[in-house]
């Protein structure tokens, strides 16, 4: 047994599996009410499939949001592959949930972001402060920040 508990990776595990979870649930049911989701993801993870134009358009990191139209929601334990729209171009993504930077949904305030890998143990917060970028400032409300320091000992 190693000498520490890895508090960083198994909590990035229980969110990502909180991820997993409501994607399995828009697969089957679609998406309720106003909830939509921006997720950002590593595009040179090397479990990405994603098309090369846009990997060429978008090293390193891409935001997909998935709210109006998409199609083939198909998830897994390892991650997930859906249909998007790209300016009247159709483009099917394979996103692992290790590629997935934040997870996003603004409609109720409501964020996940995960540290670089060897940031792991540095510090996780949730829910993070994020509305989409054409809202107008004065109807941005803070999120409250939770640090985990309240609960150590």
């Amino acid at each position: 047994m190693a000498g520490t508990i890895d508090y960083g990776n198994l909590m990035h595990r229980a969110m990502r599996g909180l991820i997993q979870e409501v994607l399995i649930g828009i697969a089957k049911d679609g998406l309720p009410g106003e909830h939509h989701f921006f997720i950002t993801f590593d595009t040179i993870h090397a479990d990405v499939e994603i098309a090369d134009w846009l990997s060429d358009r978008y090293p390193g990191e891409m935001t997909v949001v998935i709210q109006h139209w998409f199609d083939n929601l198909n998830v897994t334990n390892e991650g997930f592959t859906i249909t998007l729209n790209f300016g009247d171009n159709p483009e099917t993504l394979y996103i692992p949930y290790d590629a997935i930077q934040t997870f996003v949904d603004p409609s109720v305030e409501f964020g996940l972001r995960f540290a670089a890998p060897e940031e792991t143990n540095a510090s996780i917060e949730a829910p993070m402060d994020v509305m989409a970028e054409d809202e107008p400032a004065e109807e941005r409300q803070d999120a409250e920040v939770v640090s985990l320091d309240q609960f150590r000992k």
